[in-house]
């Protein structure tokens, strides 16, 4: 069900495409090959990818006050998705488990869901791809491709050290030494209930 190896592989590949096809729709850019669960693990990187190229907006020099507003809206609105997906990765985890009389609830927890390691290792792919754009950028100053070069070192290093241990949870888990639980977000501020600045705004 869950390998590590195969959720990185699925990362890069469509942070290449993604990429190099111009940003198609998530539901277009899905591995049309995969099943029902490395599909999930692509719309959560791909909210992820999204909200990268949302963010990298907002800092642009010549962006206007307006535009700005614009896009941290945008950055909320994909930030929420990103969660939501990381979520639903660890219920069908959660899901497929439960049938096998797992997770073993006297088993220690385990203070970070595959679902949220997931998420991290999709912002490392996207670190990874920048960073190794910018190695190979041909109007670098000087010593750029260098220093890009020992980011990126650190970068993979980080990556296979997520990686393994993500696979160690899900080892243990499926072993009954040790077990995860959904967490939820339970974001504030896009819900127009629970964010002051919303609702103050609107009985006024």
């Amino acid at each position: 069900m869950l390998s590590a190896k195969v959720i990185i592989e699925l990362q890069d590949e469509l942070t290449w495409q993604w990429h190099q096809g111009g940003g198609a729709a998530p539901e277009v850019a899905e591995p049309e090959t995969a099943d029902a669960w490395l599909k999930a693990v692509a719309r959560q990187h791909r909210a992820n990818f999204d909200l990268w190229h949302i963010e990298d907006e907002a800092r642009r020099p010549d962006a206007t006050d307006a535009k700005i507003a614009d896009v941290k809206r945008g950055i909320d609105r994909t930030n929420q998705r990103r969660n939501d997906l990381a979520e639903e990765l660890d219920r069908k985890l959660l899901g497929w488990l439960e049938p096998r009389g797992l997770p073993d609830c006297t088993a220690p927890l385990n203070s970070e869901s595959p679902g949220l390691m997931i998420d991290r290792l999709s912002i490392l792919a996207l670190k990874i791809y920048h960073s190794r754009e910018e190695v190979e950028r041909k109007d670098a100053p000087s010593r750029h491709a260098e220093l890009n070069r020992g980011r990126l070192g650190i970068l993979e290093e980080q990556r296979r050290d997520l990686a393994n241990c993500l696979d160690a949870l899900w080892n243990d888990t499926l072993g009954g030494r040790r077990r995860f639980k959904l967490y939820r977000q339970l974001k504030m501020y896009n819900d127009p209930e629970l964010n002051p600045a919303i609702y103050g705004k609107n009985r006024g």
